[in-house]
């Protein structure tokens, strides 16, 4: 067992494996966060922890609301109705507009994430994607922006720091290239590195593996894990289970926009609730009158067989 399991075993012993469930030290607490689009409920989760310093898994059936979820914690969609909080502060709703935070806003409390398509500038070089992903930045104030000595040290620094982010994601013999010359895994590599620009505590990332050449896919694992070994908490999309197995501390299923199921990966594979969602309620009963004739003409073989062979 390694560390990182034995610390995951640590703090999922004794939790129920059931929706909503409480966590021991949870970073991100929703409730009754709902959206709906025309007629059709895309999220519908009732209760919801994150267990901070731990790789969450949001497992589903295609449509079942992982991404739209995404959305809303993050600020790029607003809810119908719900509220959730990040290290206790309030992000939905908030102020005196009773709205979520802006997604800038909630980024620079601390909550990054990725896209399934990565977002990239394909015409600014891999060192610049980097750059614009720093925050606090005084050179983007207009008029501290004309005089280059005030903001001159601040952009050595992040410099630094970008250059150093994209050595640790071996993207650093790319630095002075488009961005969009970069292949599939390393614009995914390079928009997680660009994420920790952000020196976030919480980073979502949707399918970090999609389309991903299988050479590149055990890095991206490992930079997963590194990103809760260096003390940070994710939350992460994925349909490869695998992946779940393999770096998942917990695991939530979401279908048709509600939580179904949580526990650790391993004992989330056998639940039923799990198995009806992406096989469907009645994947073992047969589908129509003709199938069912057939069945159970040949239960009444078998029967006659074995009355045939008795004594």
């Amino acid at each position: 067992m390694t560390a990182e399991t034995s610390a995951a075993a640590h703090w999922t012993h004794g939790l129920p494996p059931e929706p909503g469930v409480a966590k021991p030290d949870p970073i991100l607490v929703a409730d009754d966060v709902r959206r709906q689009f025309g007629g059709l409920t895309a999220v519908d989760v009732e209760h919801l922890e994150v267990q901070r310093g731990a790789i969450t898994a949001l497992i589903g059936p295609n449509g079942a609301g992982k991404t739209t979820l995404f959305n809303l914690l993050t600020g790029f969609d607003e809810p119908d109705s719900g509220r959730w909080s990040f290290n206790g502060e309030q992000i939905a709703p908030h102020g005196l507009r009773n709205k979520p935070l802006a997604a800038h806003r909630v980024a620079r409390r601390g909550i990054v994430r990725t896209f399934q398509l990565t977002k990239s500038l394909a015409l600014l070089p891999v060192i610049e994607n980097m750059k614009l992903g720093a925050t606090g930045q005084r050179g983007e104030h207009f008029w501290v922006g004309l005089l280059r000595p005030m903001w001159r040290s601040q952009e050595r620094v992040i410099e630094e720091r970008a250059e150093e982010i994209l050595g640790r994601f071996n993207l650093a013999h790319m630095r002075d290239e488009f961005a969009g010359s970069l292949s599939g895994g390393q614009r995914k590599l390079l928009e997680m590195a660009r994420a920790l620009m952000v020196e976030p505590e919480l980073v979502m990332l949707d399918e970090p593996m999609a389309g991903v050449n299988p050479a590149l896919t055990q890095s991206l694992l490992q930079h997963i894990k590194n990103l809760r070994n260096d003390g940070m908490t994710v939350v992460f999309v994925e349909h490869d289970m695998d992946v779940v197995y393999d770096i998942s501390d917990w695991v939530v299923v979401l279908a048709e926009g509600r939580v179904i199921a949580e526990g650790p990966p391993q004992v989330i594979g056998t639940n039923p609730a799990v198995i009806d969602a992406y096989l469907g309620r009645h994947h073992d009963e047969p589908a129509t009158e003709e199938e069912l004739e057939q069945q159970l003409a040949e239960a009444e073989a078998i029967i006659a067989q074995e009355a045939g062979d008795g004594p």
